[in-house]
């Protein structure tokens, strides 16, 4: 919910495990606790104190004088006259009366100030979101997603997390996303965020069965936005898809193809790997086709290495012979460099134009 610091300064916060009202109780009874002090000290030194009324001084008097001096300065009708009096006014009570405001006050800020500005924030934020991603689940995958996203300097006040679990979302609050403790499979929850307005929205429930259902729900109110699903069973991967997943990942099928690519050797791994991270030297780069690419041939592009262009909702490579030219309205999939506007070194032969 509010802006943090990068990805390299993260630092988790722990959030107090009490509930509202025992963190309002605790408050309380330390502050009785320190009247108490005082009560205790006023009434063992009571032949300190004159009553400027009466003359006499009962447990009344000094119940009301502790009360009067630890609120306020006193109105002098009830005094302290002895030296020790005055110094335990001075060095006992003096502090108390500060600790039981300071407690007052940051009671009054918690639960009253704090928590409106919050409110008003979060309602402010909401109206404002657009064109941002959604991580619909945030276990293991959803983690990596908001931590890979921050990487590729994704702006974090511009992804909303949602999970039901409080705890879960600590980190992803600390990270600078906005958060929303909610359950993704409802429309409430998915219209607070705005999913109509979302760009993508990253589903990652930890059950395949609650991850196609939030696809069905994001997909019944926003037909245009990107939605990825991680799906672990290979059965589930087409309801995914029927669902409305444009986009379905599973973790175990991924990780069996770095496997095997490891077999011919460990650069096919670490090559798959570095496509995919941010960190890596190449990246893949999908986008639409511009006027400077049309005509050309999907390896010779200027702003890379040309793979896949996807044309009419069909797939082409860069071997076949759609790919010789490219047309207005394709999709293309390229191999870019990192850090640099330079493509990557092609192999030798590989044509140009």
């Amino acid at each position: 919910m509010r802006a943090k610091k990068h990805v390299k300064d993260l630092h988790l916060r722990r959030r107090s495990a009490l509930p509202d009202w025992a963190s309002l109780a605790l408050r309380v009874l330390l502050a009785l606790m320190l009247i108490s002090i005082a009560l205790g000290g006023h009434w063992i030194d009571r032949e300190g104190l004159r009553d400027n009324i009466d003359g006499t001084i009962n447990f009344a008097d000094v119940l009301y004088f502790t009360m009067i001096t630890v609120t306020t300065v006193g109105y002098g009708d009830i005094v302290p006259v002895t030296q020790s009096a005055r110094m335990f006014d001075t060095f006992v009570v003096t502090p108390i009366r500060l600790f039981v405001w300071l407690i007052f006050l940051g009671t009054a800020y918690d639960f009253l100030l704090r928590r409106t500005w919050q409110r008003w924030r979060m309602r402010v934020i909401q109206r404002q979101l657009s064109g941002h991603v959604i991580i619909a689940g945030y276990g293991t995958s959803g983690t990596e997603a908001l931590r890979e996203l921050i990487r590729r300097e994704v702006d974090p006040t511009s992804i909303v997390v949602i999970d039901p679990s409080e705890r879960a979302l600590e980190h992803a609050e600390d990270c600078g996303a906005v958060v929303l403790e909610a359950d993704a499979t409802r429309d409430t929850s998915l219209a607070a965020a705005r999913v109509e307005q979302a760009t993508t929205l990253m589903v990652s429930a930890g059950r395949d069965d609650t991850t196609i259902l939030i696809v069905l729900t994001a997909r019944r109110l926003s037909d245009h936005v990107r939605i990825s699903a991680v799906i672990r069973s290979d059965d589930n991967e087409a309801l995914a898809r029927q669902a409305g997943a444009d986009v379905v990942i599973n973790p175990a099928s991924f990780a069996g193809l770095l496997l095997a690519g490891s077999t011919n050797g460990p650069h096919v791994s670490d090559y798959l790997t570095d496509l995919a991270a941010a960190q890596g030297r190449v990246a893949l780069h999908e986008r639409d086709a511009t006027a400077a690419d049309v005509g050309r041939p999907l390896t010779g592009l200027s702003t890379g290495l040309g793979v896949r262009l996807y044309r009419s909702g069909l797939c082409f490579g860069f071997d076949q012979p759609e790919a010789v030219a490219v047309q207005p309205g394709d999709r293309i999939v390229e191999i870019v460099r990192v850090g640099t506007d330079q493509p990557p070194a092609r192999p030798p032969g590989t044509p140009t134009r």
